[in-house]
């Protein structure tokens, strides 16, 4: 089974971090371009809560469902209900280093469908799309964090 890590520092607060997280346009910030994210039904992040959306990959569109377990002040795991893979278990931890500096720290568990479909899935989340999509995530977080934090 697939797996992917990623780690993070930003310099906010744990209690800045999960609200960044748990904003319910949160996926919308966090997709990179030039994949778009059409929201259908994003409830507030809580314990069993669902998020329906599309990623429109060009014209290529790729409908998801996913629930939120774990829910705690630490962090959450996205489990994919529906969805382009057979397996999607995606897991934010934030662990705060110090009182303005939190470790975001993002697990991922997957699986491909066999066939065709597979085929798609291994090339869209092939470790350099992950870490690129990541990476871009990385960015946008601390960015939008450090504007919050200069505003307040």
């Amino acid at each position: 089974m697939p797996v992917f890590d990623f780690r993070f520092t930003v310099p906010a607060s744990l209690d800045a971090v999960r609200a960044f997280h748990g904003d319910t346009s949160a996926l919308t910030t966090l997709t990179p371009p030039p994949t778009i994210v059409q929201l259908h039904a994003v409830e507030p992040l809580a314990e069993g809560s669902v998020s329906r959306f599309t990623l429109w990959l060009g014209p290529v569109p790729i409908a998801w469902t996913a629930v939120h377990r774990n829910v705690s002040g630490t962090g959450f795991t996205d489990v994919q209900a529906s969805g382009p893979v057979a397996k999607w278990e995606h897991t934010h931890t934030f662990v705060p280093l110090a009182e303005n500096l939190t470790e975001v720290r993002e697990h991922i568990e997957f699986e491909h469908f066999s066939g065709l479909r597979g085929l798609f899935t291994r090339v869209l989340f092939a470790r350099p799309n992950l870490l690129a999509m990541f990476t871009y995530r990385r960015w946008i977080t601390r960015r939008r964090l450090r504007q919050t934090t200069q505003s307040a």
